[in-house]
């Protein structure tokens, strides 16, 4: 076997320094610094293969794709420290007050709008838990029915374009972003629709835990809401087709894109007379602390890899990996379930950066088509985020959510979605035209 046990104690090292409570992006330094002494101590290490980080650093830096993240952050950002997407879920609350299970609807509807915009999990969830659930708890919703569907519709910015998922996942996995953002939208909607599907059933056989908003609640002039619904929803959905639609009919890169509708969200803050300086710098602030999360756990993953791959274990672990009885399924199955169960533990950019170096080189040699390998890992990631015990969607909805929500309330309101993820994952495995249609439909034009 030689030294590659060295590479094996190296991960399992990481995984459990990880796992301590250390931040990510010193777990990889510190164990990369650790086991790259130890390797040049014993001779199973080349020094010379450090010279390597400048090239990756540097390439990472003028990398014009991850570009993108701090564009989507900031118009992220501005749209909900602005209010705006709080008028959105208001206003679409209203208009589907009169359905049984209105309001829950409304949520599924919000939640992929925000997705569309903000691509932030936390802020959605967070959200729409202060402003929709005490409404729904109110007037009569069922407590995991409620906080069910905030969790998993507050998730659907972990695959819905432009995920922030999607951007770091195509660099890792080599593909272009826009051809991730094409392949991933109909699973998306997938999703959305399921679960809105299942308010729909849940109401019709259980009216009393989802009930109508009450008349005096929604009441309000046809003039006025027809005035609410220009001023609240027309301006975020042109500026969601703006943005998208700009990528998938192939007029702009998605960073391109991205500066778009960061000048566009500010320009809606404008027009709604919100856009001050302390709006541009706590948007800017959180832009900055995500964007230079992503890149320092992004170059210090890097000075991991090249210890790692020095040390034999990424070689170790891709003939591991082709070597598996049953070939592609197989490996199909063993990469499912490792990123399900990173992911119950892990932010999805750690888990990016861990996992993708180690599956893609097998699923290259495999055939497997990596647009649609990238979106089934992201669909995967987005049911582990709301997975018992510990789905940071569920904390973020537990730290606003009312005292009389039990935590266990919670954790159990997630598993109806859980499976429904699981069914959506199980058709786009099966269906691999759910990912691709769309992709090959921009090539054919």
């Amino acid at each position: 076997m030689g030294y590659e046990w060295l590479a094996i104690a190296m991960f399992v090292g990481f995984f459990l320094i990880l796992m301590s409570g250390y931040p990510v992006a010193f777990s990889f330094a510190g164990t990369a610094i650790v086991f790259g002494g130890i390797g040049l101590a014993v001779g199973a290490f080349d020094l010379n293969r450090l010279l390597l980080l400048p090239n990756v650093w540097f390439g990472t830096m003028s990398n014009f794709t991850l570009l993108a993240i701090p564009f989507f952050v900031f118009l992220g950002a501005v749209f909900e420290k602005s209010g705006l997407a709080e008028e959105l879920l208001e206003t679409i609350g209203i208009l589907m007050g009169p359905l049984r299970g209105g309001m829950a609807l409304a949520v599924v509807v919000v939640g992929t709008l925000l997705a569309a915009t903000t691509g932030v999990v936390a802020a959605t969830v967070i959200m729409m838990g202060m402003l929709s659930l005490p409404v729904m708890l109110r007037y009569g919703y069922d407590k995991r029915l409620a906080t069910g569907i905030i969790v998993a519709a507050g998730t659907l910015a972990q695959l819905i374009p432009p995920s922030l998922v999607l951007v770091v996942l195509s660099d890792q996995i080599g593909v272009s972003v826009g051809d991730l953002f094409l392949g991933a939208l109909i699973p998306g909607l997938m999703l959305a629709g399921s679960y809105a599907l299942y308010v729909l059933v849940v109401a019709l056989l259980k009216p009393e835990t989802a009930p109508a908003l009450p008349l005096e609640v929604r009441r309000m002039d046809g003039k006025v809401l027809a005035a609410k619904v220009v001023k609240a929803v027309l301006p975020p959905l042109l500026l969601i087709f703006a943005v998208l639609g700009s990528i998938f009919f192939g007029i702009a890169t998605p960073t391109e894109a991205g500066a778009v509708g960061a000048v566009g969200a500010c320009v809606l803050a404008a027009l709604n007379r919100r856009l001050n300086w302390n709006l541009l710098r706590d948007s800017a602030h959180a832009t900055a602390t995500v964007t230079s999360l992503v890149v320092i756990i992004l170059f210090c993953s890097a000075f991991f890899s090249v210890v790692f791959d020095g040390l034999g274990g990424k070689t170790l672990i891709t003939n591991l990996l082709l070597s598996l009885p049953g070939g592609y399924i197989t490996f199909m199955i063993v990469s499912n379930i490792a990123i399900f169960l990173l992911g119950v533990f892990l932010e999805f950019v750690e888990i990016c950066f861990i996992a993708m170096p180690l599956f893609v080189p097998a699923a290259q040699q495999l055939g497997i088509d990596m647009v649609w390998f990238g979106v089934i890992m992201a669909i995967n990631l987005q049911t582990a985020f709301i997975s018992p015990p510990v789905g940071f969607s569920l904390f973020y909805l537990q730290s606003v959510a009312p005292k009389e929500i039990k935590t266990i309330e919670i954790h159990k309101s997630a598993i109806p979605f859980m499976i429904l993820q699981v069914i959506v994952l199980i058709i786009v495995i099966s269906f691999p035209q759910t990912v691709r249609w769309l992709v090959d439909l921009s090539f054919q034009s």
